[in-house]
C-alpha cells in the first residue's frame, strides 16, 4: 500500500509538473508569436496611414488628419482657432473659437484627452522614428552606465513629451472646427444608409442623442431609470431583452444611443469625450424629460459614463446597477496609468482571440478604420447574410445592429478617452459614490466573461464595501443579459423596490 501510495503521490506531482511546463511553454510561445505578429501589425498600420491619405485627399480633396501624424513641424497656432497654454512645455489648455457647436464650450481641457490616442509604443515604431546618427547614437547610450542611462531617460521622456503635445495639437487642429452638425456629411469610409444618417436630417434640429423610452399606461410612472449600453452596442441591448419585461412596472424608462453609436449623432469633429458624452445625456434625456431623480443601469462602458453622471448628479442618483464595471486599478507607482489601462484592456497578445481582438482595435488607427470599413460600411450585407443563416432570429440581428452601426471615430476616441483615459482615474469617481452617496450599489458579472475579467467587479467592491457584486455562472459579456432577462429583470424591481422604500 506504501508503494502504491508512493507511486501515486510521485505520479501526481509529475503529472502537475508537465501541466507547468506545458503552461509555461504556451506562455512562452504566445510571447513570441505575438511579438513576431504585432511586427508585423505596426508595418502595415505605417502602410494603411499612407494608403488612406491617398484615399482621403482623392475623394475628399482633403488630407486627414491622424494620430501618427510626425511631430516635426511644430505647430503652436491656427490662424486664431488653436491658442496654446505652455507650462514647462506641457500644453495645457486649448482655446476654441468660435465655440464647439456640440457642448457650447470654449476650451478644452487636456486632461480629457487620452495620451493613448497619440502614444502608444512599440519597438518598431520607436526605431522607425531614428535617423540613422539617432540609432549609432541610441545604440552607444544602451552601453553605457546605469548614472547615464537614467540622464538619457529623462531626456527622452522630456523630447517624448514635446513630440506627444504638438501631435496632439496637430491633430486637434484638424478636428475642432466651426461646422454645424446638421449640415455634416459622412465620410466616405463610412457608412451613408438612411440608419446610419438618421440623425443628420433636417427634421432633427437639436441634434440630441437617439432615447427610446418607454412609459406606464397614462404616464404616471413617478420613477424613472437610465439604462446606458456599452461599447460598440446601442439602446436595443435593453429595449430588445429588458424592456418587454418591464412593460407592467410602474417606472419611466430610457435607454439612450450614445454619442456615435447606434441612431445618435456621429460627429467627425468631436473628441469623444467624457464631458461630451455625458452633457449629451443631460441634454437628451434629464432635461428633455424633466427628470429630477433617478436609478442607472449600465453596462461595461456605460458603468465609466455612469460615474461621470454620479459625480455631477449625486443627489439626484437612487440606485446604481453596474454590469461588467471595467475597473482596472493602477498602482501608485505607475508613472503612466493611461498606458497601463490600455495594456490591460488591450495586451498585445494574439491568444486569447477576444485579446487580439481588443488589441487590434486599440493599437492600431487605420488598421481599426480598416475592420470598421469592411464591417461597418457594409453592415446591411453582414445583417441580410445573418438573417438568412439565422432564419431572421432577432437576437442575432439587434446584436449584430449594435455592433456595427458606429463610426471608427466615434469607436477610436471613446475607446481611448473614455475607457483608457477615464478608466484610469476612476478611484475619484469610486470614492465619489463610497463617501458621498448613500443610494444602493449592485454590481452583476458573468463568470465567463472574457472581456472584462471578473476582478474588476470585486475590484470596485473593495473600493465600495457596500457594493453587492453576483457573478452569474455560465455567463459572458453579453450573456449576462440576453438569454436571462426575464431573471435579471426581476432583480432590476427588487433593486428600484429597496432603493425607494
Amino acid at each position: 500500500e506504501r508503494d502504491t501510495c508512493g507511486y501515486n503521490l510521485n505520479s501526481s506531482s509529475c503529472m502537475g509538473a508537465m501541466k507547468t511546463r506545458s503552461a509555461s511553454a504556451g506562455r512562452w510561445v504566445n510571447e513570441v508569436v505575438s511579438f513576431v505578429v504585432f511586427c508585423l501589425l505596426d508595418i502595415m498600420d505605417y502602410l494603411l496611414c499612407l494608403l488612406y491619405k491617398t484615399a482621403d485627399y482623392l475623394l475628399e480633396a482633403e488630407w486627414k488628419p491622424c494620430y501618427c501624424l510626425s511631430p516635426k513641424k511644430l505647430i503652436t497656432t491656427s490662424q486664431g482657432n488653436i491658442l496654446l497654454s505652455h507650462n514647462n512645455c506641457e500644453s495645457k489648455i486649448l482655446t476654441v473659437s468660435p465655440l464647439q457647436q456640440l457642448s457650447g464650450r470654449s476650451k478644452i481641457e487636456l486632461e480629457e484627452i487620452s495620451e493613448t490616442l497619440y502614444s502608444r509604443p512599440s519597438l518598431l515604431s520607436d526605431l522607425s522614428k531614428l535617423s540613422v546618427n539617432d540609432l549609432t547614437k541610441w545604440v552607444v547610450n544602451m552601453t553605457r552606465s546605469h548614472s547615464d542611462c537614467g540622464e538619457i531617460k529623462i531626456s527622452k521622456k522630456r523630447r517624448k513629451t514635446m513630440k506627444s503635445s504638438f501631435t496632439v495639437v496637430e491633430m486637434l487642429q484638424g478636428k475642432i472646427r466651426p461646422q454645424n452638425l446638421s449640415r455634416q456629411v459622412s465620410r466616405w469610409s463610412d457608412c451613408d444608409c438612411g440608419f446610419c444618417t438618421c440623425w443628420n436630417s433636417t427634421c432633427v434640429k437639436d441634434q440630441s442623442l437617439f432615447v427610446k423610452t418607454q412609459f406606464p399606461k397614462g404616464n404616471s410612472g413617478n420613477e424613472d431609470v437610465l439604462f446606458i449600453h456599452g461599447f460598440i452596442s446601442s439602446s436595443a441591448f435593453w429595449t430588445e431583452t429588458v424592456f418587454p419585461r418591464l412593460s407592467k412596472s410602474k417606472y419611466r424608462l430610457f435607454a439612450v444611443d450614445l454619442l456615435g453609436f447606434g441612431k445618435s449623432p456621429k460627429p467627425a469633429d468631436s473628441l469623444y469625450t467624457m464631458r461630451e458624452h455625458v452633457e449629451m445625456i443631460e441634454k437628451s434625456v434629464l432635461l428633455r424629460h424633466n427628470v429630477k431623480s433617478f436609478h442607472i443601469v449600465a453596462h461595461s462602458l456605460g458603468c465609466i459614463l455612469a460615474f461621470g453622471l454620479v459625480a455631477k448628479h449625486g443627489g439626484s442618483i437612487k440606485s446604481l446597477t453596474l454590469l461588467a464595471p471595467p475597473y482596472h486599478p493602477v498602482p501608485t507607482t505607475e508613472a503612466e496609468p493611461r498606458q497601463y489601462v490600455m495594456k490591460k484592456v488591450a495586451p498585445r497578445r494574439i491568444w486569447p482571440p477576444i485579446a487580439f481582438g481588443a488589441s487590434m482595435a486599440c493599437w492600431y488607427e487605420h488598421i481599426s478604420r480598416t475592420i470598421c470599413l469592411l464591417i461597418c460600411k457594409n453592415h446591411r450585407l453582414w445583417q441580410f447574410l445573418a438573417k438568412l443563416i439565422t432564419r431572421n432570429n432577432r437576437t442575432v440581428n439587434f446584436l449584430i445592429e449594435g455592433f456595427m452601426c458606429h463610426t471608427h471615430n466615434a469607436a477610436w476616441h471613446t475607446l481611448h478617452n473614455i475607457i483608457c483615459g477615464v478608466g484610469s482615474k476612476l478611484d475619484s469617481y469610486l470614492d465619489i459614490v463610497r463617501d458621498k452617496l448613500k443610494c444602493n450599489v449592485a454590481i452583476f458579472h458573468g463568470r465567463d466573461d472574457e472581456v472584462v475579467p471578473v476582478e474588476c467587479s470585486y475590484n470596485v467592491q473593495s473600493r465600495i464595501p457596500r457594493a453587492r457584486v453576483k457573478v452569474v455562472e455560465n455567463k459572458d459579456h453579453i450573456t449576462l443579459v440576453v438569454g436571462r432577462q426575464v431573471e435579471f429583470a426581476k432583480e432590476l424591481e427588487e433593486i428600484w423596490k429597496s432603493s425607494s422604500c
